[in-house]
């Protein structure tokens, strides 16, 4: 009952008020935006935000809208009249000051000369303009039309910024070709005149509609700095690692970062930078036989037999049980042997040898193999799996240039060109995330138990976009606080990092709550067994979509379950990570070796896909390779794991 008094009072008063403005009422239905509203009645969604403040928290189905009607409409144009300072032109509906200034062959700038209130009020319907006469376009000093912006925020579309400027959506998409697409919030549009090659850009303050300057910035001097244009899904934190500056120095140099890493941007970097650009690979399958030359693998795998033989205490069977390096080292090689097997059924020319490296994180017989067995010679070692072993082993063929592949470790200190890191690291597992999210324009805002501080600090050192939640004092979530860093129209990605049980449920329990107005999703960046406890309703997960970075996944292809078949008929058991990782880089190394050129090009030119696990090697700074390929996964509704696009 309040709430229909409100309504009745609040359209008393303006049909009363001194600008008798009549209003309408819209009743809205499931699913209906702002921007679809606004539209229907040619508003824009300011002028219903206006009448309805409490819609700026987001729209609920069958609430009803007070939407301003036009109180002047004239459905045909109006004659033209000479005046003595030149044409008068009554403007009539859906006319624009685009439209007008071509009709009348004008600029922009003569017209609002003529017709100063055109900066404060815009174009009106009703509205009568002066078209200045040539004689009096001739005598005014022609300059050219002052660049005018337009900072994109948050709800906004090009309709709703087209009307306020008094264009089309056709001209602002010319103007601001990178927008054609999408508009992404934080862009600065070009809304008026020509872009400037060096000039300080004004930008129009959308709550005023003034024109405010930009605080200047630096003139690119050519011989200190050099312009680069920001790619798709780029990122500030890839774009320093490829230009070697540190974040703060690049900031400094582009303000404009603080708003956001943006497609089209013209950043300036220092001339000296040599920019090396990655170029994304294309996944695809080797074909079996593109070489007949024989080659040559080596695998060094820490079985420490010596060390098991000489073990007077436990038998073989209780150091089975109690070793789990050592099961890790046979889940390994029996994937590895499936992988052997395979390529003798392709008829693949490549001699195998396998050698026990017993090693330990601090120790092994790495430089008695490697020169009691010539591995100088191989095409390719695979192991040691310490990642100190893998380095001195690298050291050794270092000088004949043999490829040395690091299976398992996750330690990112490599400094030789002929390592090979199989296991992405856990930090490019985690921009792998931020980039996903990036790509699809979503909004991202991370709810991290206080905790936490190593995950804070990476986001705040690498992502500088995202938005983090506020807690309590005493470390909860605050609904209120999450929902208010929610966006509609664009997918609102909560980063959550806690293995808090009541942070969890409290984060669930807001993101529900919100999704009837708006498009939420749930992201974590690192494993989290707290999400698999009875606790947390899996059918709440599978609503949100919950989403996470993998270095593999769960294949249900016939080509995966042919090899989990074939596993266990051999083995008597299922294939655990392991054995499937043994199998994958076993497989894709002897696949590579196959084909009629190096390893090394192989990996420059080509990314592979095997059952569970991505190769995608990339040249890192100081030495060596790292491997990028990443599972983006999510929980769909069915409640099965898959793959995202």
């Amino acid at each position: 009952m309040k709430h229909f008094f409100a309504i009745c009072m609040t359209t008393l008063l303006f049909n009363c008020g001194a600008f008798a403005q009549k209003t309408i009422t819209h009743k809205v239905e499931k699913g209906e935006t702002i921007s679809q509203i606004a539209e229907k009645y040619n508003v824009t969604p300011n002028d219903i935000y206006q009448l309805n403040p409490d819609a700026q928290a987001g729209l609920k189905p069958k609430s009803v809208l007070l939407i301003p009607s036009i109180s002047v409409k004239l459905p045909f144009a109006i004659p033209a009249k000479t005046t003595p300072e030149g044409v008068s032109h009554q403007v009539v509906a859906k006319e624009t000051l685009y439209g007008i200034e071509k009709k009348y062959g004008i600029s922009d700038e003569l017209l609002k000369q003529a017709n100063p209130f055109l900066e404060k009020e815009g174009l009106q319907i009703g509205q009568t303009l002066i078209i200045p006469s040539k004689k009096n376009i001739k005598s005014t000093a022609e300059a050219p039309e002052k660049a005018i912006y337009h900072l994109v925020l948050p709800k906004e579309t090009k309709y709703s910024i087209a009307k306020q400027y008094g264009i089309t959506i056709e001209e602002l998409e010319r103007k601001n070709p990178e927008v054609v697409s999408n508009l992404p919030e934080g862009f600065k549009l070009l809304v008026k005149g020509k872009a400037p090659k060096q000039e300080v850009a004004p930008v129009i303050a959308e709550s005023k509609k003034e024109i405010v300057v930009a605080a200047p910035v630096q003139v690119v001097d050519k011989k200190t700095f050099q312009e680069y244009i920001v790619k798709p899904k780029e990122t500030l934190y890839g774009l320093s690692k490829m230009f070697g500056m540190n974040q703060e120095e690049l900031i400094k140099i582009n303000p404009t970062l603080l708003e956001g890493v943006i497609e089209g941007m013209i950043l300036k970097i220092p001339s000296s930078v040599v920019v090396t650009q990655e170029v994304k690979k294309d996944y695809v399958a080797l074909s079996k036989n593109a070489t007949t030359a024989r080659k040559k693998l080596a695998l060094l795998l820490p079985f420490n037999i010596a060390k098991i033989e000489g073990d007077t205490l436990n038998s073989t069977a209780k150091r089975l049980k109690k070793d789990k390096f050592l099961n890790m080292t046979l889940d390994f090689y029996a994937g590895a042997l499936m992988a052997i097997d395979s390529a003798k059924v392709l008829g693949l020319p490549i001699d195998i040898a396998i050698y026990d490296s017993q090693e330990t994180k601090n120790s092994s017989l790495v430089s008695a193999i490697v020169k009691n067995n010539n591995l100088q010679n191989s095409d390719v070692v695979i192991g040691p799996f310490y990642q100190s072993n893998v380095e001195k082993t690298a050291e050794l063929l270092m000088q004949n240039q043999v490829p040395v592949i690091s299976p398992l470790s996750k330690d990112q200190v490599v400094s030789f060109a002929n390592v090979y890191q199989s296991v992405p690291s856990p930090d490019a597992v985690k921009n792998a995330m931020f980039d996903y999210m990036r790509s699809k324009n979503g909004n991202m805002i991370a709810v991290v138990d206080k905790k936490k501080l190593s995950i804070i600090q990476f986001i705040k050192e690498n992502h500088k976009d995202v938005k983090f939640s506020t807690l309590t004092e005493n470390g909860a979530v605050s609904a209120e606080n999450l929902k208010s860093l929610f966006v509609l129209d664009k997918i609102n990605y909560v980063v959550m990092e806690t293995g808090n049980t009541g942070m969890i449920k409290s984060t669930i329990a807001a993101m529900l709550s919100a999704m009837t107005t708006y498009k939420v999703q749930l992201v974590i960046l690192e494993p989290n067994e707290t999400l698999d406890t009875d606790e947390v309703s899996i059918a709440n997960l599978a609503k949100l979509k919950l989403t996470y970075p993998s270095v593999n996944r769960e294949n249900e292809s016939p080509e995966a379950l042919i090899f989990e078949k074939e596993f266990k008929k051999k083995n008597k058991i299922d294939p655990n990570v392991f054995a499937t990782r043994g199998f994958d880089i076993t497989f894709d190394t002897m696949m590579r070796l196959a084909q009629d050129k190096k390893y090394q090009e192989t990996i420059d030119n080509t990314a592979t896909e095997q059952v569970d696990n991505k190769f995608e090697f990339y040249k890192k700074e100081g030495g060596g390779y790292a491997n990028k390929g990443i599972y983006i996964l999510y929980y769909d509704t069915d409640l099965t794991i898959k793959e995202a696009n």
